[in-house]
């Protein structure tokens, strides 16, 4: 799913369950940032004439909680995705900030358009319908969904689950959304990984399509994994990117050149290993 939205689903009469109301009632919240304070306020230039949208910051938008690439830690946003942009930051002479934002957001660029952030780092596939509204970097990780079951549900693939006519759910807006419905599904929608998590384990599903890293961290949990089973893995041959304002070359430039030298460098296989796990071959 990569908590990877398409740009493209169509909308069913799936009821949407909200995670918190405080999302659903902000369009954008000033979650948390990553690093200390620094002076400064109003749009700024960073290292190497890189405009960003607040001095001194370089600020990312994402969608909260979403392990293992960004979610809150001892009071700190961390993960994949925000060790990745803080690269970028160290490279520019700014620090990150970043800003928790509704998550349906991300296809079209708003919170990019409007100002509000430079960058947006969201566990996000590249798609073609968003390529229309925003600027992607170089992809940065290669994404497959998988089936995670309730034990007791019996099932372990998707085919399984249609023939006994069990409930799937997604979060919304994701191609693990959308792929559910292009197999036949109609999807329950949840508007955050968390939430898709406690919809299996409360019942209101049998099963869901998420992103594998995703079911990985919540299997780590011991009580998960005695209540829940790994089904089938779904490779759709997603792709992660990081993605700017349209025509945002310079910044664009500088997050493509934070990711090659990371992976050139071993960076980026230290930092895999730290919120992931082993490097797939594939990707190395």
């Amino acid at each position: 799913m990569f908590r990877t939205a398409a740009g493209h689903r169509s909308r069913r009469r799936g009821p949407r369950i909200r995670a918190t109301a405080a999302l659903a009632a902000t369009a954008a919240t000033a979650f948390l940032a990553a690093g200390c304070s620094s002076g400064g306020s109003g749009p700024g230039e960073a290292a190497g004439g890189v405009p960003v949208v607040e001095k001194g910051k370089l600020t990312t938008c994402t969608h909260l909680p979403y392990p293992p690439f960004q979610f809150e830690q001892n009071g700190k946003v961390v993960g994949f995705d925000v060790a990745l942009i803080d690269l970028v930051a160290r490279n520019l002479k700014v620090e990150q900030k970043i800003l928790d934002t509704p998550f349906e957001n991300f296809k079209t660029g708003a919170f990019l358009n409007s100002g509000q952030c430079d960058l947006a780092a969201a566990g996000m596939t590249i798609t073609d319908e968003r390529k229309k509204n925003v600027d992607f970097s170089v992809p940065y990780f290669d994404a497959t969904q998988a089936l995670l079951a309730s034990k007791k549900s019996g099932v372990t693939t998707l085919a399984e689950l249609k023939a006994k006519g069990g409930k799937l759910g997604a979060q919304a807006e994701t191609t693990g959304e959308s792929y559910a419905k292009a197999q036949g599904f109609n999807p329950i929608s949840f508007e955050s990984s968390d939430a898709v998590l406690n919809g299996l384990r409360t019942g209101q599903v049998d099963a869901v399509v998420i992103d594998y890293p995703v079911v990985q961290g919540w299997l780590k949990d011991k009580a998960n994994a005695a209540e829940f089973v790994l089904g089938q893995n779904i490779d759709t041959g997603e792709k992660y990117g990081f993605s700017v304002k349209k025509g945002n070359a310079a910044l664009l430039a500088a997050i493509d050149k934070a990711i090659t030298t990371a992976k050139a460098d071993g960076t980026y296989k230290k930092l895999y290993e730290q919120w992931i796990g082993p490097l797939p071959q594939a990707a190395s």
